[in-house]
């Protein structure tokens, strides 16, 4: 029989099922949408409970040890460990395209 089979489904890694990378790396500045949360199912209820939730954009104010985004405009302190566990994906925003000139008659 496989051991690793008869593990327990909480002691195996968790993978995120999307691309992207944890909140821990990303760059202070830089705006993010929440893909999906990584930790225990009470702390994720939590985590939505404050505004972290699946689909919502942040951006990332500072990068620490710690560190402090900014959810519906409210700035808010996590640890490293808990950004870790939330997987987001960068906001790709398109530069406007600049004014053309009005048509010489």
């Amino acid at each position: 029989m496989n051991r690793q089979a008869s593990a327990h489904p909480e002691e195996a890694p968790v993978r995120p099922k999307k691309a992207g990378c944890p909140l821990s790396q990303v760059r202070a500045g830089t705006a993010v949408r929440i893909k999906q949360l990584l930790a225990a199912p009470d702390l994720c209820q939590r985590l939505r409970e404050l505004g972290l939730c699946e689909e919502q954009r942040i951006k990332l104010l500072l990068q620490d040890r710690n560190v402090v985004c900014e959810v519906c405009n409210v700035r808010l302190g996590l640890s490293g460990q808990l950004a870790d566990s939330i997987w987001v994906e960068p906001l790709h925003t398109t530069p406007p395209e600049p004014a053309r000139p009005a048509p010489k008659s």
